[in-house]
């Protein structure tokens, strides 16, 4: 039994069709992983489900007093107004728990105080197995396992909400989601903010989810790990796919290939056709080519109107059926008008690919970066002291720790953007410094895409529109604004900057973060 359904749902933007067709179920017990390129509307796919905005399309079901939770992508405003702290926001989940809790205490005090009825007794009696049932003797020890396990110590636990940065605001909101057990947990971008050892607890606790999951991921370890079905997104509509990702991944690679397949068998069929045509149309045999050409005709009207996979429906639904199904525009009834349809079929698509280079405009010289007795921090809030490193030319070194240990201060550091506390550190001779940062908060959000590749590098716009490309920024892509791209599309413009740099050094803060 499904407990969500989505029927036909798409969005439009004026006259841009972001997704169209959605269609599909979540059963009860189903986790889902969806995927698809960055900026094909995952997100809004993801707030459509959860009735944050209407679809331009479609409809979207809920099962009959089924609840849903819902983790943004970005919840810095997620607390506004609210002065709990981290661990009482997370109190309030079980409000109604604490309620019957003082009212046994109470009943526990008036029959201590004297001779309790029978109405009484009845009443404690039947509101203590409702309070054991609902977990009211293990609540607190379930708050400190879902904070332990996404990283917050004791002393962050105390920290009002306000105080919080908007990474742990999402944490936190992770937490209270599965505190409270909606019968459909959705998670956009779940891990992003999480740790290692986090990420493995929240696996763990996904695994065991006894209700239905919807997840957007880019961690393609954690969809293997957690979820039983894929949808893959395109501006076209949704496929599904049983498993997880690896299988999804053979799968998708069988289907790429029996499309090809298909394709050239109809392309075939198509030139087999028209050559009897041509030969026949005027000749003897006008009867038959012209029935050949309205068959034809049909066939390739509805391939470009709902692509290759209409093929095998068109016998069993019959043509009739067919037509109203699919948006089908004049059917061709000359040669001449219908070879100037066959030169509209295309073959399967296939994503595109980011084609990036990284290439060092010089070498640097054999020492990169050496600590000594370095001090990473604040004023007033040391963060970790560095073991004396050393990083030569041509190695790759993987920083890792908990959240909030001091990573992107590090790098702040050796960037010259922080002093350190104490100690010392020296970069090497003629180094080329290139630097990802996590939030991309060098790129100006008023500027479009090519704007802001322009600031950073001139160069012709035939050239930054064919370099922009590659990132798979394409046509109207590169007029965007900053500000109305994804989350991935940001990390890719700043990919394609820092490929511009030609650094020799490259510092590296959650690269993969957004990306698919």
């Amino acid at each position: 039994m499904a407990i969500l359904t989505v029927s036909n749902v798409g969005q439009s933007f004026g006259a841009f069709d972001l997704f169209r067709g959605v269609t599909g179920s979540i059963p009860n017990d189903g986790k889902v992983g969806l995927v698809g390129p960055n900026g094909v509307g995952k997100t809004t796919l993801l707030r459509i489900m959860a009735r944050e905005t209407n679809p331009s399309a479609g409809v979207i079901h809920l099962a009959r007093g089924a609840t849903m939770g819902y983790l943004t992508q970005e919840s810095s405003q997620a607390f506004n107004g609210r002065s709990h702290t981290v661990y009482e926001e997370l109190l309030t989940v079980f409000d109604g728990l604490r309620e019957d809790e003082a009212k046994l205490r109470q009943l526990e005090e008036e029959m201590g105080n004297g001779s309790p009825t029978d109405e009484m007794m009845a009443a404690y009696s039947k509101l203590q197995v409702q309070f054991e049932l609902a977990g009211g003797y293990d609540y607190e020890l379930r708050i400190k396992q879902v904070l332990t396990g996404l990283g917050f110590d004791e002393a962050n636990r105390a920290l009002p909400l306000d105080h919080l940065s908007g990474g742990q605001k999402t944490r936190v909101l992770l937490g209270r989601l599965l505190l409270e057990k909606p019968d459909l947990l959705v998670l956009d971008e779940p891990t992003n903010h999480l740790d290692v050892d986090a990420i493995e607890w929240l696996e763990g606790m996904l695994k065991l989810w006894e209700g239905a999951i919807l997840v957007v991921s880019h961690d393609r370890y954690f969809l293997d790990r957690v979820v039983n079905y894929i949808w893959e997104l395109s501006h076209e509509g949704v496929q599904h796919y049983r498993g997880n990702y690896s299988a999804y991944v053979m799968q998708r690679q069988d289907r790429w290939q029996k499309q090809q397949q298909v394709y050239e068998d109809f392309r075939a069929h198509v030139e087999k056709e028209m050559d009897y045509i041509r030969r026949h149309i005027a000749g003897q045999r006008t009867q038959m080519a012209q029935g050949k050409l309205s068959r034809l005709a049909r066939e390739i009207a509805a391939v470009l109107a709902g692509g290759l996979d209409v093929l095998g429906t068109i016998n069993s639904k019959g043509w009739l059926q067919l037509t109203n199904e699919l948006d089908i525009g004049r059917v061709a009834t000359t040669v001449g008008e219908l070879q100037g349809q066959i030169g509209e079929l295309r073959p399967p698509r296939r994503p595109l690919e980011l084609k990036m280079n990284l290439r060092a405009a010089f070498r640097s010289g054999e020492l990169v970066l050496r600590t000594k007795d370095l001090h990473i921090g604040y004023p007033g809030n040391l963060l970790f002291k560095s073991e004396d490193i050393e990083l030569r030319r041509l190695e790759v070194a993987a920083l890792i720790g908990a959240n909030g240990t001091g990573k992107t201060t590090f790098l702040k550091t050796v960037l010259e953007d922080l002093e350190q506390l104490s100690g010392e550190y020296k970069l090497g001779a003629s180094l080329k410094v290139g630097y990802f940062a996590q939030a991309h908060d060098d790129l100006i959000h008023e500027n479009t895409v090519l704007d802001e590749l322009l600031r950073h590098k001139h160069m012709m716009l035939s050239e930054a529109r064919s370099y922009l490309g590659r990132f798979l920024f394409r046509q109207d892509d590169v007029f965007k604004k900053v500000s109305t791209l994804s989350g991935g599309e940001r990390g890719r413009l700043a990919l394609s900057i820092l490929a511009l740099d030609g650094a020799n050094f490259l510092l590296l803060d959650e690269p993969t973060n957004h990306l698919d």
